[in-house]
């Protein structure tokens, strides 16, 4: 039996069109020589046209053609093979694209509704609240309300190749074969009056009308009837092109029939047949914004065109997955990411079945864990929360890292000056958490409200099954739900259906206190409405006769699918672009509310994540984080600096007042999407001088980061009702400061602020790289950040990224490294713009993490003790496995140690006394620093084993030294 291979580092590679199969085999040699194991990609699966991201997935069992052919794809996989490297699979295992005509499953759905082969693939209530849509799937994709859209002749209707289908702009819908009858039988009377009705092509026509009629009802779906349906479909499909080919009388009659449903723009009563026949069929056309309150499939999100998929059930499971199995026997994917665990049914059940199929079918053996092959999940943690012990996988991908580092450089100490400045400024006393709770309700009542009117319904049924509990009335029970899901502390509980397995004591703990804090913000409200939601998510442990677990569970599990979505687009996609404190703290999985993290927390969860979780990602940058690792690196050194960043503010204001536009009384942009702005200049400007058409370009950028933030925050604008020309208002304030000819004295303040910002940030991220690479976890590359990155929110950190450039400047770092350049330190701490300095800080740290895996996946982690005026601005820690020791040293704010940042953070100017207290073992043993070579002798200091900091950066200010023998 094999082992699952762990990667030792991954570096994520966006796959499109743009960057294809055979773009990214082309780059492998340069990841192999940067230091990478394991190649982690996008999902590749064939998605709908044009799809940058992946995650729209129309046909789970093919490549993406746009991204390449099976041999394309076997050249990619020969390069990594040819390597060593590994390649992790980013999977969609939660929903599909449904939009187009390109999923051929949604459209068999849409053709045979109840009756389709497909129809329990998708998460479908054929059931709905809405009598108009029992066994009909709401389709929310027209621009205008209905009848409008319909009366402007906007739906057609078109035959081609034996099918009738209607055609929306982009939109191809089929049609009910048996539904065919009200065309073909259209103006039959007028046809037999002029011709002979017994001429052969005419009884044809009659023959096939009879056959669509007579097909089986789509509402039965038996499966003699389903496959009746389908095999008659295609022999009437066959004999309609025949007809339609050989007599030109019936094409002729067909194509006036068409002529005549598609109806004429000023005539409204023409188009009644054609209505006729749309609501004949297995699905309801309506307006988009109908989505919110009637859809009745289950979303991604609040994504219309991404369908929910139940891949709880075995069929589904192994339909969605069988090419993905086929990838993994072939050697071609040695381990998967799965995206948006929180969104399945059972997220451990899902879990195990993976690793079941592994032992089976890949004779991998598993852990004590259950674990045979290499699976991360995309799930983000709460407050306070840890993932499950009992989830056969090796991790997350590393949100919760993220949130942990970045804490570590901001500055708790001045957080009541950061509180004060932003409430001054930006005229905003909220809490976060009471930020969060509203815009939770926000999201409920607006774009997934359907979602809690489904859960409302559900409730409201149960609550009649008994005599306690009949007299709670729909609104109450919907808006009690409402109250605990935007009172929950996490995404989501994993209660499973099985009745034997007892809910866990976390997950009673979050329900409890959800209840609790929901009772407390509703006290107009009858209590026992809370109680007794609560008693159904507790597994109703009370053993009420009248309602069995196996009626309850459905709305239990549902519950849990909804809490996640509301949360996530609460919190990610509202709160974290309404609340501006400190930006940098507003990242996926994130706690904006926590304003920094002591060493001694730091260490404790590394502590713990070396113990639980080693193999688990450690991410900076991702594709869906709001920010890049290096933006984020400079605007923690705000919290260092909190008067003067007030004063910049404060004057910043003053000067751009006058750019700003007023629209219906309001002065746009607001003070809080002002202060938002700035913060966003301060990270993400560029580090040199660009040319005309880069400035033009960052500005642009700069201008559609301000839409998003605009539409995410939903306060002045939103997806669902933008408003343009606030908008165009925040662009043109955007535009205007940033011009050079008309803010000259803005520019002129702002630049060497920003620049002063840029210095003490370069700090930030080399020891925010350093430690990703060399702390528990399995450091992960966001694809371009191995040099300087200062990309905003998706779509912008998925421009493309320049190898070429990045192979230049590695192959001239080795080749300095090699030839012993005298100054290379010097040059490239001097020179820090070009990026040399974090490409080579990653390629020495990977390469021996390469060298020594074990070390970092299996060693023990010891903080060490720092002593002397400057240790609160050291963060130093042990790794150690079978004798191998290294002793990793970074610096934290940098401001107090070296207020002038133009002077390096070097040597006794800068570090004085600061030491770093060794194990007792350590006596007598010198040190060698791993990234420049010196070997450094401890020091005997008040009976410590010591090294000095002043030593120790000599060079670099980072270090990682290796104990010698």
């Amino acid at each position: 039996m094999n082992s699952p291979r762990v990667p030792i580092s991954t570096y994520r590679l966006q796959l499109n069109k743009h960057f294809t199969f055979q773009d990214a085999a082309r780059i492998m040699p340069y990841l192999h020589d940067l230091g990478i194991s394991d190649c982690y990609t996008s999902p590749y699966l064939q998605s709908a046209p044009g799809s940058l991201h992946g995650y729209d997935v129309v046909d789970p069992t093919r490549l993406n053609s746009e991204i390449g052919s099976p041999d394309d794809y076997q050249t990619f996989v020969d390069a990594l093979s040819q390597r060593g490297m590994g390649h992790i699979l980013d999977i969609v295992p939660n929903h599909m694209k449904i939009e187009g005509p390109w999923n051929t499953w949604w459209q068999d759905v849409l053709e045979n509704g109840p009756s389709s082969a497909f129809a329990d693939f998708f998460d479908i209530n054929w059931f709905p609240v809405k009598r108009e849509l029992v066994n009909k799937v709401l389709l929310p994709i027209l621009g205008d309300q209905y009848g409008l859209v319909l009366e402007r002749g906007e739906i057609k209707l078109h035959y081609q190749d034996g099918l009738f289908f209607f055609a929306y702009y982009d939109h191809h819908l089929p049609i009910d074969p048996r539904t065919f009858a009200h065309i073909l039988n259209f103006r039959m009377e007028e046809l037999t009056a002029q011709h002979d009705p017994t001429q052969p092509d005419i009884q044809e026509l009659q023959s096939i009308h009879s056959a669509v009629s007579n097909l089986p009802d789509r509402n039965n779906p038996h499966p003699n009837h389903t496959a009746e349906r389908s095999r008659e479909r295609e022999v009437i499909k066959r004999r309609l092109t025949t007809l339609m080919d050989d007599s030109k009388l019936v094409a002729d009659f067909l194509q006036e029939n068409l002529r005549i449903f598609n109806g004429t723009p000023d005539n409204p009563r023409s188009f009644d047949p054609l209505d006729a026949l749309l609501n004949a069929q297995a699905y309801r056309l309506a307006s988009w914004r109908v989505a919110s309150e009637e859809i009745n499939y289950r979303r991604f999100f609040d994504i219309n065109e991404l369908a929910a998929i139940r891949v709880e059930e075995p069929e589904v499971f192994q339909h969605t997955h069988e090419f993905i199995f086929s990838l993994i026997k072939s050697g071609a994917v040695s381990g998967l990411r799965i995206d948006h665990v929180d969104g399945l049914y059972d997220p451990r059940k899902y879990l195990q079945q993976w690793q079941e199929w592994a032992q089976t079918e890949l004779g991998l053996s598993a852990d004590d864990h259950g674990r045979a092959l290499y699976i991360v999940v995309e799930k983000i943690l709460g407050k306070g929360e840890t993932l499950s012990d009992d989830w056969p996988t090796f991790g997350t991908t590393g949100y919760e890292f993220l949130g942990l580092l970045n804490n570590l450089f901001i500055d708790s100490s001045h957080k009541r000056d950061l509180d004060t400045i932003y409430a001054r400024f930006a005229k905003n006393n909220a809490h976060f958490e009471d930020l969060v709770y509203q815009c939770k309700k926000l999201i409920m009542s607006s774009s997934m409200a359907s979602e809690l009117n489904t859960l409302g319904h559900q409730l409201n049924i149960l609550s009649e099954k008994h005599r306690q509990s009949r007299d709670y009335t729909l609104n109450s029970l919907t808006h009690a739900l409402r109250e605990i899901i935007a009172c929950f502390p996490v995404y989501r509980t994993y209660v499973t259906p099985d009745p034997s397995e007892p809910i866990t004591d976390r997950d009673r703990a979050y329900i409890r206190l959800a209840v609790i804090q929901a009772k407390r913000k509703n006290p107009a409200t009858n209590s026992l409405v809370f109680d007794f939601i609560q008693e159904l998510l507790l597994k109703n442990p009370s053993g009420n006769p009248y309602l069995p677990w196996s009626e309850v569970h459905p709305f239990v599990l549902k519950f849990q699918q909804t809490t996640s979505p509301v949360t996530a687009k609460g919190v990610e996609d509202t709160a974290c672009y309404q609340y501006n404190r400190l930006v940098s703290l507003n990242e996926v999985g994130g706690e904006p509310s926590v304003v920094g993290t002591p060493l001694s927390a730091f260490h404790e969860r590394m502590r713990e994540r070396q113990s639980h979780w080693p193999a688990s990602l450690s991410a900076t940058s991702t594709h869906d984080t709001k920010r890049s690792e290096d933006v984020r690196a400079r605007i923690h050194v705000l919290s260092e600096i909190p008067k003067e960043w007030k004063a910049c503010v404060t004057r910043w204001h003053r000067i751009n007042k006058k750019k700003k536009i007023h629209i219906d009384g309001q002065e746009v942009p607001s003070r809080n999407e002002e202060y938002l702005l700035y913060q966003t200049l301060v990270g993400a400007w560029p580090f040199t001088q660009l040319s005309s058409p880069d400035y033009q370009d960052f500005c642009q950028r700069m201008e559609q980061y301000m839409r998003k933030a605009l539409k995410e925050g939903k306060v002045h604008s939103s997806w669902i009702n933008p408003n343009d020309a606030y908008e165009d208002a925040v662009c043109a304030f955007v535009r205007h400061i940033l011009d050079p000819m008309q803010s000259a004295l803005f520019l002129g303040d702002f630049i060497p602020f920003q620049e002063k910002i840029a210095r003490y940030g370069m700090y930030n991220a080399l020891t925010q790289l350093t430690l990703k690479i060399t702390a528990p976890g399995v450091p992960d590359f966001y694809q371009g950040t191995e040099i300087w990155d200062f990309s905003l929110v998706d779509p912008d950190n998925r421009r493309p990224v320049d190898y070429a450039h990045r192979q230049q400047l590695l192959n001239h770092l080795v080749s300095e490294e090699q030839h012993n350049t005298e100054g290379f330190f010097s040059d490239m701490l001097a020179h820090y713009t070009d990026g040399r300095i974090k490409l080579y800080l990653t390629r020495c740290l990977l390469h021996f993490r390469r060298q020594y895996p074990a070390l970092f996946q299996q060693g023990d982690y010891q903080p060490l003790e720092t002593l002397g005026e400057k240790r609160h601005h050291l963060c130093a820690f042990q790794r150690t496995w079978e004798g191998h020791t290294i002793m990793v040293i970074v610096p934290r704010f940098l401001h107090q140690v070296i207020p002038n940042p133009e002077h390096p953070a070097l040597g006794d100017t800068a570090w004085g006394d600061a030491i770093v207290v060794l194990p007792e073992n350590s006596a007598g043993r010198p040190y060698r620093n791993v990234l420049t070579q010196e070997t450094v002798q401890t020091r005997h200091i008040d009976q410590h084993n010591t090294l000095p900091a002043a030593s120790i950066f000599h060079h670099l200010p980072i270090a990682m030294m290796e104990q010698l023998p």
